[in-house]
C-alpha cells in the first residue's frame, strides 16, 4: 500500500518509515508541496521494478533485431548517443 508523506514529516520519522518500508512491506510517496517527488520502496520491491524494466528492455531489442535495414555499427551508436 502506497502511503503519502510530506519530506519535512519523512525527516522527522525517517527510522519509523524506513522500518516500515523494510518489515512491513510498506512503501512511501514523498511529496513536496503537495506534489510527488519520490518514493521508498522495499528491496523487494525494487528488484521486481528492475526484473520489469530488463524484460522490457530485452522485448524492445528483440523487436528491433527483427526491424528491416542495415544494422548500425556499435562504435557510430555509442557517438550518437554519447557514451
Amino acid at each position: 500500500m502506497l502511503k503519502k508523506i510530506t519530506t519535512a514529516d519523512a525527516r522527522k520519522k525517517f527510522a519509523n518509515i524506513i522500518n516500515q518500508v523494510a518489515f512491513g512491506n510498506e512503501s512511501f510517496v514523498l511529496t513536496r508541496r503537495g506534489e510527488p517527488i519520490a518514493a521508498i520502496v522495499s528491496m523487494k520491491e525494487l528488484k521486481l521494478l528492475q526484473d520489469l524494466e530488463d524484460r522490457i528492455d530485452i522485448e524492445d531489442a528483440w523487436k528491433s533485431k527483427n526491424e528491416p535495414g542495415e544494422p548500425i555499427p556499435w562504435e557510430v551508436l555509442k557517438k550518437e548517443l554519447e557514451i
